[in-house]
């Protein structure tokens, strides 16, 4: 089951979220960030797949602050204007709607957080300011590096691309460094490697990371 409804951040600010939930007692709640895409078909898909492995998966959408209902594919000129939104999205802000995503679902059960790129960077700043989180799970953030100064407050794992353009494994490195016991995942593939609908979908990379993303959020759900 799935559908949209309008939650509201402590700024006032209101927005959308899509909500997939399981046919049975849920196990858990996981809050799916998204990319500079919006919460497009292949957000909502993570969802769907979340709900069918027991879960209530909520999408916050990320931009409406900036461009209500905004949602594109990925070709370049999609690309260009969600870099563009970017340019002025913050992360400190976009923070207050994720933060609302977990206190409204969190009588549900245990909630964590799953971010893809931007929502993978967000992913990690939520998880080293907020003690109520479960667990949490970035998907080549680029942003991750200047925020790992700071440890995550829950069980956290990082996945990257050893083939990623716009994160070298240089930054991973740092990543590393900064926080040594943390779990930090590469792959043989490039950005995006998760999705089906981009040409840098690589399926080999997104079963194993897949696995090993369920089994954390399995484990800190139960």
């Amino acid at each position: 089951m799935s559908h949209t409804q309008e939650l509201t951040a402590s700024d006032q600010h209101r927005f959308t979220a899509y909500v997939a939930e399981p046919d049975h007692t849920p196990r858990g709640v996981i809050i799916v960030l998204q990319e500079i895409f919006g919460v497009n078909r292949h957000i909502r898909s993570v969802c769907d797949r979340l709900a069918n492995a027991g879960f209530i998966a909520v999408a916050p959408a990320l931009f409406d602050r900036l461009e209500p209902g905004y949602e594109t594919g990925y070709a370049p000129e999609d690309v260009a204007r969600g870099r563009a939104l970017l340019a002025n999205f913050s992360f400190d802000t976009a923070a207050l709607d994720v933060i609302a995503a977990i206190d409204h679902f969190k009588a549900r059960g245990p909630v964590s957080v799953i971010g893809f790129c931007m929502g993978g960077s967000l992913a990690y700043k939520v998880a080293t300011q907020h003690s109520g989180l479960a667990g949490a799970v970035c998907y080549y953030g680029g942003r991750i590096p200047e925020f790992a100064d700071t440890s995550p407050l829950c069980p956290t794992i990082l996945h990257f691309g050893e083939q990623d353009a716009s994160i070298p494994m240089a930054n991973v490195d740092t990543v590393r460094s900064k926080q040594p016991k943390l779990p930090v995942y590469t792959y043989p593939a490039g950005h995006g490697f998760n999705c089906d609908i981009r040409d840098s979908y690589e399926p080999v990379s997104a079963k194993v990371a897949w696995e090993r993303t369920l089994k954390l959020i399995t484990e800190v759900s139960s």
